[in-house]
């Protein structure tokens, strides 16, 4: 009993002291604005009275400093040093034997900051608090700040738990490949117009806004309604389906849907075939339409109504019209687009129908320019073919796709080379006129256009060719199989060897048991070596006692092929990679089935067998993050570092890696 008493009396004394040691300094941060995307961060401590915190320091073989540290993500500057609110006081301090700085009070620790609107910055101060006979531990504190647009942001420590939930340590969502994906949807609005069952529709579109008495400006309302008309079409149905699936299962059902859209053999192989066949009709093989009833019976809609209902069904008119060369193209623009967040594709197909609709709009309100543009003729047959060529290339990626994810083995790195230069080559022929299909016009000599084009189709034909020995087409590397996949490279000594793989080694100093799980089937890029499964890169960086580089990829990540080849493989970035971090490659996409020891049980109780799955849910749960690629720096103990997604930068991916 006298023990128990003991015992309960130095823990309650422990929890005394801890609760006295978390109040003898109370914090609040703020962010304050102090220019363009210029920022003041500062955290300012309340001491109780009696008592003191030491100032900067450092000291040798003396008291713990102060410190602020504000964590610099991706899209922060450090623009000026640590600067204090007072001076601090000094005396000699008998017991460290040296000069001491400390305050005591009220103090405020400020640094200023580049950063863009919107940036999320994470504050920690750490600090020892003293009075005039005893020292409490080191403690810490931190918090999130919002960098937004007023004046000022503050938060104080009730708030920090709250937005710790809201955004984890490190978090960044999104991507930056949506700027990429609008670009790419863009180019395609603008090529779907001169492809032969659209161009024509223009001097229909003339001919309607031609008709009635309607003042100037009412005549520009119409032609702006039919702009927007032609983009709901377009837009309405997808966001529609897509905000149903999110709406009706949350975002775990719509990352579910475009998860499977994307690495699934069968919606795959399905796009491919799709591909293959839109191919043969621009090529002339068969024609692709919808229903004449369905296409009747909205022309009909546009003779018998005036006013905008016949504005809106002109827009339908030509939505149907045109269906057999934009489907293509729109199934283009939307399945690459389902590896983003849930509202890529709705923004991507914005794009493309915004592009799509602009030429129609200015023509509607400008009819009179109508007789500048070229007359309809074999040239837009050219187009259709040339399109056709296309189709058939980007087909191919998504039986890559299917291939790589599920290990078949079919369209290796060469393989696939061999047919893009094949494809390539024979556009090159066709435009010099050595090529001719079902519905194209004589040529008896080329323009200087086609000419151009041929030789830019050639030129990148030749870029190509040196693929077949190794050479990395950094250009094409969101495009390619990895170069793991490629059965030998020519090395620069003049010797064919093997493709640089990872599968039977890992981390230099050594080795653990087994070489790693899944490293049979699995592989690293660049040559570079590491592991599969997060508990065993965790339990060999304790070895060597080097930080958990984890890469959030996928087998069908176009981004991360771009990365791998661009920016890792920068010499200083793979010295880095190779020689400072025990790497950790989890795949999103792979089918491959977990030992069921790592099976995961969801909240909702579905159990999750692939890796692709389980990472999957790692990166949602863990990061909050769905897009790929993602980057985790980790100490072996599991504290996370820092993280950051997709950017080109190769200074600030050194950067980012050697803070």
């Amino acid at each position: 009993m006298v023990f128990h008493r003991k015992l309960l009396l130095v823990l309650t004394c422990m929890m005394l002291a801890l609760s006295a040691a978390a109040g003898h300094v109370s914090w609040r941060a703020g962010a304050v604005r102090q220019g363009d995307s210029i920022w003041v961060i500062t955290a300012t401590g309340v001491i109780d009275a009696g008592w003191h915190i030491y100032d900067w320091g450092p000291y040798e073989n003396g008291p713990f400093p102060t410190s602020m540290t504000i964590e610099m993500y991706e899209g922060i500057i450090a623009a000026g040093d640590m600067t204090a609110s007072k001076e601090p006081q000094r005396s000699l301090d008998a017991t460290f034997g040296t000069e001491i700085g400390w305050w005591d009070g009220e103090i405020s620790l400020s640094r200023t900051i580049k950063a863009t609107p919107g940036t999320t910055a994470r504050v920690l101060v750490e600090w020892m608090a003293c009075d005039a006979t005893s020292c409490t531990p080191p403690d810490e504190w931190e918090t999130v700040l919002s960098l937004t647009d007023d004046a000022s942001a503050e938060h104080t420590a009730a708030e920090t738990a709250v937005l710790a939930e809201a955004a984890p340590a490190g978090t960044q969502t999104g991507s930056g490949s949506i700027w990429g994906l609008i670009i790419e949807a863009v180019l395609w609005g603008l090529a779907a117009l001169l492809t032969p069952c659209v161009f024509p529709i223009i001097p229909m579109t003339v001919s309607f806004f031609l008709k009635g008495n309607y003042s100037a400006s009412r005549n520009r309302f119409r032609a702006l309604m039919y702009g927007f008309f032609i983009v709901a079409l377009y837009t309405v149905p997808i966001a529609v389906i897509i905000l149903a699936t999110k709406f009706i299962g949350g975002d775990a059902v719509t990352a579910d849907i475009f998860n499977w859209l994307a690495t699934h053999w069968l919606p795959n192989i399905l796009f491919f075939l799709i591909f293959m066949a839109f191919a043969a009709s621009f090529f002339g093989a068969f024609e692709i339409v919808l229903p004449s009833s369905l296409q009747n019976g909205s022309d009909a809609q546009v003779d018998k109504r005036k006013g905008l209902g016949g504005v809106f069904f002109l827009a339908m008119t030509l939505v149907l019209v045109s269906f057999s060369c934009t489907g293509p193209i729109v199934g283009t623009v939307l399945i690459k687009s389902t590896s983003g967040e849930f509202w890529t594709p709705i923004v991507t197909m914005l794009a493309f129908a915004l592009a799509f609709s602009l030429p129609f709009v200015f023509f509607a309100m400008f009819p009179t320019l109508l007789k500048k543009l070229p007359k309809s003729g074999g040239w837009l047959n050219t187009v259709k073919v040339v399109l056709g060529f296309v189709e058939i290339a980007l087909g191919f990626k998504f039986l890559s796709t299917a291939d790589q994810v599920y290990h078949w083995g079919l369209l290796d790195r060469e393989v696939y080379l061999a047919i893009w230069i094949t494809v390539f080559a024979l556009l090159g022929f066709y435009l010099l006129g050595r090529l001719k299909f079902k519905y194209d016009s004589d040529v008896k000599y080329i323009g200087v256009g086609r000419l151009t084009l041929a030789i830019i189709d050639f030129a990148f034909v030749v870029y190509m060719i040196p693929g077949m020995w190794g050479a990395p087409l950094k250009a094409l590397s969101g495009y390619l199989p990895p170069l793991e996949t490629q059965d030998f490279v020519y090395s620069a000594c003049g010797n064919s060897s093997p493709a640089p793989d990872s599968r039977h080694a890992v981390h230099s100093p050594g080795a653990l048991p087994g070489h790693g799980k899944y490293s049979t089937v699995l592989t690293l890029p660049l040559g570079l070596q590491g592991f599969f499964d997060i508990d065993e890169a965790r339990e060999y960086a304790a070895l060597t006692g080097l930080p958990v580089f984890i890469d959030f990829t996928g087998h069908g990540c176009v981004n991360c092929r771009e990365m791998e080849s661009r920016v890792w493989s920068d010499p200083e970035v793979l010295k880095r990679l190779s020689e400072n971090f025990v790497i950790c490659a989890l795949y999103t996409d792979d089918k491959l089935e977990a030992d069921p020891a790592e099976w995961v049980t969801t909240d909702s109780g579905k159990v999750l067998k692939t890796l692709g799955k389980i990472n999957t849910w790692r990166a949602e749960k863990e990061f909050g993050v769905a897009a790929q690629p993602f980057y985790v720096i980790m100490s072996p103990d599991g504290t996370v570092l820092r993280t950051r997604s997709y950017d080109l930068d190769i200074s600030a991916f050194l950067e980012w890696l050697d803070r």
